[in-house]
């Protein structure tokens, strides 16, 4: 279905649909607060990096049960899946994938050190629990180190929360077998605040294979755990835990086109736990400030497989642990001062009835530096430089600098330019050979993917505020690829060229009224490979629209809308144009519980995202939340 017949059609509808589904406003809440662009609470008007935010009463709001899905309607992200939930899809930020974004949970670093390419599997994260979202766009290796060369993503589960102790339920239930549920805890008092979230999720699913019938299930459980206690004026500490278990059905994919499980055997298995605790300490007047902090995040994944060498069982364990000192000091009314310094450990076990059994690491050490000025009322500026030493390829260095300066008509222009790195992942450099004989698949003197980011927008703020639009441009090129060579045993080796992502982000939205708020967001992106080929899975335009309305003081109804156009997969084979559409309504029985019915894939858009792979029909879900 392609938006030049159907498809136009259908686009008009869902545009209709939102038109007519104003909404309770909580889009625009003054002034924003971010954590990710400085490493440090900042207002969002004066960040010249581009960051987005999901807040807790949208993700309230929407009732969606994974991470994955809110990220999707952000403008410059790309999420594809091949299947239902908990398949092993791909997410991409500006055109980039997810081996250039670095994803922290509560300051954890999740991704998968056994992974090939080190990255986060999104789709075992779920919402519950969740407060806010933010995702940092461009080059920003000087302050987060290596693999951030898209972006970062901050997920966080501990935000304000109000005095005393509060109990939070949800249950919901629906197609495809889908049931989920989950308990929260949160409490604080003038020094100390926790929340406590407990939650599982499972569905029968749908075939991944297009051409299958099989369903292909999903089960999770997380827990996660964060809070913090003020011990005195100068001194606070904190901590976090996350525990995920997590299984999930898979097809065939060696097969073309992609089949049912031939065994019935496909299987993920994910054990991910994770903690970090460290302290503040305060010091002239609170002028001058330090964190120190310590993180560890363990992952055990078997997978089991009908693979086109028969029976596959592997078994990989990896180890993060990372040592971090960050400090600020107020230099004057005008200019702070950020430095730290970061050791991190990676550990990767592998093995599998083929005869592979490897146990490697590898350690990367980084120091950094950044000033924050505002010179003149409305002009912000930040440069900062870093160094990392890596106990294989050696040392590299990255830089960033970015602007934001706001006019009192309330138009703000805002830019960033950062250079960024990749390093090797354990298994591109010390994988065993292949096939017996074979040459060693990993590669040790590789060196590391390198990036330069640019982009400048103006905001502009109208209607006292309750209206904001932005326009970004924005360009990434990626240097020193590393490539898996099929040709000589599926080596990896380091190549010539750049791989180029272009592109405009832009959105607005507009608090009408208190019952009414309404967004769209409309992206274009051209992505070429060092080859000059186009980028699979990432759509050349994306329409997302949004609108909520309160109808009467104890009804909401929600909607959005995702319209992905000019999509490409392996082989240049063009993918369908589609029509997401989604929509809940909720009602306020008394003031601690909602019930509420939610629908995806309104229009029963048959299409996908990633070729041979099924995605989701037309679903209902209805469920509860209660507070007290």
């Amino acid at each position: 279905m392609h938006i030049s017949n159907f498809g136009t059609a259908c686009a008009v509808s869902a545009i209709a649909i939102l038109a007519s589904l104003p909404a309770h406003a909580q889009f625009t809440e003054l002034p924003q607060i971010v954590v990710t662009p400085n490493r440090a609470p900042t207002d969002a008007t004066k960040t010249g990096s581009r960051v987005e935010t999901v807040s807790r009463e949208e993700i309230e709001e929407k009732s969606q049960p994974l991470v994955i899905d809110y990220l999707d309607r952000l403008p410059g992200i790309s999420i594809s899946t091949p299947g239902g939930p908990g398949g092993e899809g791909s997410l991409s930020v500006r055109g980039a994938p997810r081996r250039y974004v670095k994803t922290l949970y509560n300051g954890i670093d999740i991704s998968d050190p056994t992974s090939p390419q080190v990255q986060t599997s999104y789709q075992y994260l779920l919402s519950s629990g969740i407060d806010t979202i933010e995702v940092l766009k461009g080059s920003q290796s000087t302050l987060y180190g290596s693999d951030a060369i898209a972006g970062v993503i901050g997920l966080s589960t501990l935000g304000d929360i109000e005095p005393g102790v509060t109990h939070l339920l949800h249950g919901e239930g629906g197609s495809f077998g889908t049931a989920r549920g989950s308990y929260g805890l949160r409490a604080a008092n003038e020094d100390a605040k926790a929340a406590i979230n407990i939650a599982g999720f499972r569905t029968d699913g749908i075939s991944a294979a297009a051409a299958g019938s099989e369903r292909d299930g999903y089960e999770n459980v997380t827990f996660d755990a964060a809070g913090e206690y003020r011990v005195n004026e100068a001194v606070s500490v904190f901590g976090s835990l996350l525990y995920i278990d997590a299984k999930a059905e898979y097809d065939e994919d060696f097969a073309s086109p992609p089949a049912d499980d031939p065994l019935g055997i496909n299987r993920n298995l994910s054990r991910q736990v994770a903690g970090r605790a460290g302290f503040n300490v305060d010091l002239l007047d609170g002028r001058l400030r330090n964190q120190f902090s310590v993180q560890a995040f363990n992952i055990d994944r078997r997978i089991r497989s009908a693979s086109a060498f028969g029976p596959f069982d592997a078994d990989y364990g990896g180890r993060r642990t990372k040592f971090d000192y960050q400090g600020a000091f107020d230099a004057n009314d005008w200019l702070t001062l950020q430095y730290g310094a970061d050791h991190e450990q990676q550990d990767a076990r592998i093995t599998d009835n083929f005869g592979t059994d490897t146990d490697n690491d590898f350690s990367l050490t980084g120091v950094w530096g950044q000033i924050v000025a505002e010179p003149v009322a409305g002009f912000v500026f930040t440069g900062g430089l870093r160094h990392d030493s890596h106990s294989e390829f050696g040392s590299y260095t990255t830089y960033r600098a970015t602007g934001s300066y706001e006019f009192d008509t309330g138009t703000r222009i805002h830019s960033s330019l950062g250079t960024g790195f990749r390093a090797p992942s354990l298994y591109e450099l010390f994988a065993p050979p292949s096939f017996t004989g074979g040459p060693s698949v990993g590669d040790p003197t590789l060196q590391p993917e390198t990036s330069v980011s640019f982009d400048v927008g103006v905001e502009q703020r109208l209607l006292d505020d309750r209206a904001v639009l932005d326009v970004t441009f924005f360009y990434l090129d990626i240097d020193d690829l590393i490539v898996n060579n099929v040709g000589t045993g599926f080596t990896y080796e380091q190549t010539d060229g750049t791989s180029k992502q272009r592109g405009v982000e832009a959105s607005v939205i507009y608090d009408v009224n208190e019952w009414l708020a309404l967004g769209a967001a409309y992206t274009y992106t051209s992505t070429r490979d060092a080859n000059g080929n186009r980028t699979v899975r990432v759509p050349r335009h994306e329409i997302g629209l949004s609108a909520a309305y309160r109808p009467a003081e104890k009804w909401t109804i929600s909607a959005d809308a995702k319209i992905a156009v000019d999509t490409v997969d392996a082989g240049a084979f063009e993918l369908d144009d589609y029509v997401l559409v989604n929509a809940k309504v909720a009602y306020q029985a008394t003031e601690s519980t909602e019930f509420y019915v939610r629908a995806e894939n309104l229009l029963d858009q048959d299409y996908q995202t990633v070729r041979g792979y099924n995605t989701p029909g037309f679903g209902a879900f209805a469920g509860f939340k209660s507070r007290f």
